[in-house]
């Protein structure tokens, strides 16, 4: 065991423990444990010796694990933020957009808001040791918010794991001599496949393009042969699960179980492999890719520049909502990781370097990628527009169907699985860990119970993703997909931008940055965090509330009913935000005046309310200050 004191200045206002009655705070003694690798961190104020003051007793001395490592934390946040989307969403998204002029809204935007929600999320967590709902004892009104990220967070490892259990079917599958995909002829495919070698440009005629053509041995397997498509009339004729499916679905959450049950002493070692697997994959897949005929083709389209289309706000747009979903903010993931940091970790550097790892993956992502979209088209005589999708089409028709061409199909084709694997696990196990730390925090006997809360929570996220793995479970899985994380996670961060910058204080917020890393954020952040962060996510909401359409799944149009039902669901978790604020209004005690201040006011405070002293948020100062 070792000691550290820190000096007076790296003391904390908001001490990350239940606050003792304590005078004046001269040092905070850290306790460090060593058990396994795994350090403990037990944190208390020393104050000095007073007549009036009463020394913490143990129960009140808070025990947190820490990572073991600095690189396990990075790789960690690295792993939950470079996901599935990075492959399948950004390449398509650059190539639609005007290509290398979509750079300019995507690197604009990443460094005016995604950076600095990225950065406010990883101090916010690390400063007050604590999961997405016990954070807000800086500004208890805002609670609910923490509820909404965790329920969130929930709701998208229903459908996500699902995904990843396509991965591991499609793997499974690769395993013998010729890739099931590669001919008609199957029990699953229908007396209209199509051989892909008689698949051209004259064939496909002008209406249809490549991409979207369901016919080819590919397709059928993805629609017909994985998901039963075919059985099922639409969302309200859901069939039984696939068994085959559900055995995968079961890999999948042992495990996620097996990685987060002990904490960041296992989670934090698993992303050795996820987290890395992917970058190793992605090189080997790309150093292939650039030798096939037709590459360099796929490739210049991936680049070319057509700054006209800028012109264009739904580009903007596209770019706004890119960066936001692919850093991963607003989901509790980033502030749980950062609550097992050391206290004075340098979070700073780690939001810098993380987000640019994250967004430099995902343009890297893009040459693996449309070098083989490069080669289809030049193989089917049709322009690039004609193969280039994303989504699931992507991923498990046009790449596969890619891959099943080349010499040594099998190998490329395991390959390609392992890396969707391990790109689509650590985000989940990042999303689950936001829920279990934001949760245990709150409820100790959570905490005390860890290994039964994760198999609980992993066992409940089973069982609603077994709706995803009947015959028209991609319906579901489209639904949860648009409504679960769209309107509501951006709503919930906008809530959480404004609880900190503007509630609780840019100023106070900069101060308690300064305690841990020993320099003040610069005024740059600060503007960011008041003015344009929230800014510019109130304006996303907005553009995602207008702009958003009835649901459709290729030529399927869903029925109202089950917008209805998709809505209900995002409210479901946003409702925390106002219901939680009234609740907490009606509990405080005194005048209203005094229950608001006891809302809005940080915990270790609220003895100030109750001694009537000024309260910094009812003067003018506070709402000025940055």
């Amino acid at each position: 065991m070792n000691i550290q004191v820190l000096p007076d200045h790296k003391l904390s206002s908001v001490a990350p423990l239940k606050p003792c009655n304590v005078e004046k705070k001269e040092v905070e003694l850290i306790l460090v444990m060593d058990q396994n690798g795994v350090q403990y961190t037990s944190s208390t104020i020393m104050p000095t010796p007073s007549m009036h003051s009463t020394p913490c007793t143990a129960e009140e001395l808070e025990e947190r694990e820490t990572w073991g490592k600095k690189i396990d934390f990075l790789l960690s946040v690295i792993g939950f933020a470079v996901d599935l989307a990075n492959v399948w969403r950004f390449p398509y998204l650059c190539y639609k957009n005007g290509g290398g002029a979509f750079l300019i809204p995507y690197i604009l935007f990443l460094v005016i808001a995604g950076m600095p929600l990225f950065y406010m999320e990883l101090a916010l967590g690390q400063y007050n040791r604590e999961g997405a709902a016990t954070v807000w004892k800086i500004c208890p009104v805002f609670k609910g918010v923490g509820y909404t990220v965790i329920i969130i967070a929930l709701y998208v490892g229903f459908y996500y794991n699902v995904i990843i259990a396509w991965s591991l079917y499609y793997l499974f599958s690769s395993m013998t001599s010729e890739l099931p995909w590669l001919h008609c002829g199957n029990a699953w495919n229908s007396p209209n496949c199509t051989d892909p070698k008689l698949l051209n440009g004259s064939f496909l005629g002008n209406g249809t393009s490549y991409a979207k053509y369901k016919m080819t041995p590919a397709a059928e397997f993805y629609e017909r042969g994985v998901l039963h498509l075919h059985e099922s009339r639409g969302i309200q004729d859901l069939g039984m699960p696939r068994w085959e499916l559900v055995l995968c679905l079961v890999a999948v959450v042992f495990l996620l179980y097996f990685s987060l049950w002990k904490g960041v002493k296992s989670s934090g070692k698993v992303v050795y492999i996820t987290a890395t697997m992917p970058y190793v994959v992605l090189f080997v897949l790309l150093i292939r890719g650039i030798t096939l005929p037709g590459a360099m083709d796929g490739i210049r389209a991936y680049l070319h520049i057509d700054f006209k289309q800028l012109n264009d706000p739904k580009v903007w747009i596209d770019a706004a909502t890119q960066i936001f979903y692919s850093l991963g903010a607003g989901f509790g993931v980033l502030i749980a990781f950062a609550s097992y940091n050391k206290f004075d970790n340098n979070c700073y550097r780690d939001a810098i370097l993380t987000s640019t790892v994250n967004c430099v993956t995902s343009f890297f992502s893009g040459f693996a990628i449309f070098s083989v979209l490069g080669y289809m088209a030049y193989k089917h005589g049709v322009r690039i527009e004609d193969v280039a999708t994303e989504g699931a089409g992507l991923v498990f028709i046009i790449y596969p169907e890619a891959i099943s061409t080349l010499p040594g199909s099998t190998f490329w084709a395991i390959v390609f699985f392992i890396m969707l694997l391990t790109l689509g696990i650590d985000s989940s196990m990042g999303g689950m860990e936001a829920v279990i730390t934001g949760l245990s925090d709150d409820f100790k006997i959570l905490k005390r119970n860890r290994k039964l809360f994760t198999f609980a929570t992993a066992f409940g996220t089973f069982l609603v993703a077994l709706f995803c793995i009947t015959n028209g479970g991609i319906y579901v899985l489209t639904l949860l997909d648009n409504y679960a994380a769209g309107t509501s996670i951006l709503f919930g961060v906008l809530i959480e931008a404004i609880g900190v910058s503007w509630f609780y204080g840019v100023d106070r917020f900069s101060e308690d940055i300064e305690r841990m890393m020993g320099f003040k954020p610069g005024l740059y952040w600060r503007l960011c965090w008041k003015f344009v962060s929230p800014t510019f996510l109130l304006v996303v909401v907005i553009a995602s509330i207008v702009t958003s359409t009835g649901l459709s799944y290729d030529d399927y149009v869903f029925p109202s009913w089950s917008n209805v039902i998709g809505w209900g669901v995002a409210l479901s978790s946003m409702m925390f935000v106002p219901i939680y604020a009234i609740y907490k209004f009606l509990s405080m005690p005194g005048t209203f005046k005094q229950r608001i201040a006891y809302c809005i006011t940080p915990e270790h405070e609220h003895h100030l309310v109750a001694e009537g002293a000024t309260i910094r948020q009812f003067t003018l100062k506070h709402w000025l200050a940055i």
